[in-house]
């Protein structure tokens, strides 16, 4: 439970950096898949920099290769944070009317859960288990 809470603060801040660079390629003019996947990259970053640091913390004996653990979250993020994102924001916004800004806070009821679970079983899993 406690990793949860560390994997949902870490999200709330990679949520916020998401949804303002979105925003800021909104502004820009971008289509807003484009601003969407230009939220997943800095969002990938993000996300690995923080939850390999503080959220799935190797542990005594554990190893781990960084890279295949950015590959792995970039992948997990791939499926949730852009492909699923993608799909769910050009259905909102094109097919039901939902506004550009409003359209990805919904999805994060159905991203966030994913991405933990990706995360953890997946992604920062260790290479002994």
């Amino acid at each position: 439970m406690i990793q949860f809470i560390k994997f949902g603060i870490v999200g709330v801040s990679n949520t916020l950096i998401s949804y303002v660079m979105y925003m800021i390629g909104i502004g820009l003019g971008f289509h807003y898949l484009l601003a969407n996947f230009l939220a997943f990259t800095v969002s990938v970053i993000n996300s690995f920099y923080w939850n390999n640091r503080y959220v799935f913390k190797k542990g005594e004996g554990e190893a781990r290769s960084p890279f295949k653990v950015f590959v792995k979250t970039a992948l997990s993020y791939a499926g949730t944070g852009l492909v699923l994102s993608s799909i769910l924001l050009a259905v909102q916004v094109d097919m039901l009317g939902v506004p550009k800004w409003l359209a990805p806070l919904i999805n994060l009821a159905v991203t966030v859960p994913l991405n933990f679970i990706l995360n953890k079983l997946w992604a920062f899993r260790s290479e002994s288990d």
